[in-house]
């Protein structure tokens, strides 16, 4: 993936590119968070454009050392990676899920508020998912539906920051810490890195809206 926008489009096309590119952010989060890479997702990593059309632009070196740690490991080490941080039976090493760093607990009030907001979207969780709505994997996947979805009365600027503001952004940087800071952590702490970049542009863009 490319997040780079396409330096021969035309003028016109700029903003769309920018929404494309968030959403697409948005949706390799949502599958690295849920799963370790691997098969085309690892392949399409590996061969990544790493340079911004901007000198300095800056996504470009959390995406660049990203890119770099998942050329450095198989998939073998990377599913290791991914067991040792967020699976395993019984507590995790790292939590997942907005609840934990939100009340200190699993399926809170956090979670019960998440469940009503996406209610109103018209979202409900896929019932052999066995993962809460609040990890992070499906929190992404929402913010790329809001951004790329057809309905322009859910997939607009303001659903987007009003759900980013209450259910993303006040624990996604507690998240990026713990992962950094466990000591197994190799591609998973390159992608806390972009994440925490990532979700600081968002915030940015978003308190410009007013």
């Amino acid at each position: 993936m490319n997040l780079a926008a396409n330096p021969n489009a035309p003028p016109v096309s700029s903003a769309l590119d920018e929404e494309t590119a968030r959403a697409e952010v948005y949706g390799l989060l949502a599958q690295l968070y849920y799963a370790a890479p691997a098969g085309e997702l690892l392949d399409g990593l590996r061969v990544a454009v790493t340079e911004a059309p901007a000198a300095g632009a800056f996504l470009e070196e959390p995406w660049r050392n990203l890119v770099a740690a998942a050329r450095d490991l198989d998939a073998q080490a990377l599913a290791a990676e991914y067991s040792t941080l967020f699976g395993g039976v019984g507590k995790p090493e790292v939590y997942l899920f907005g609840s934990h760093y939100l009340s200190g607990f699993l399926n809170e009030k956090p979670l019960a508020r998440l469940r009503t907001e996406l209610a109103a979207l018209g979202l409900e969780r896929d019932e052999s998912v066995p993962e809460t709505e609040d990890h992070i994997a499906y929190l992404c996947e929402v913010m790329r539906y809001l951004i790329a979805g057809d309905d322009a009365a859910v997939a607009n600027l303001t659903r987007q920051r009003d759900f980013f503001a209450t259910h993303l952004q006040p624990w996604a940087a507690a998240l990026c810490d713990a992962i950094a800071a466990h000591p197994a952590a190799n591609f998973y702490k390159a992608l806390a890195a972009f994440t925490q970049a990532f979700i600081s542009i968002e915030a940015q863009g978003f308190d410009m809206l007013g």
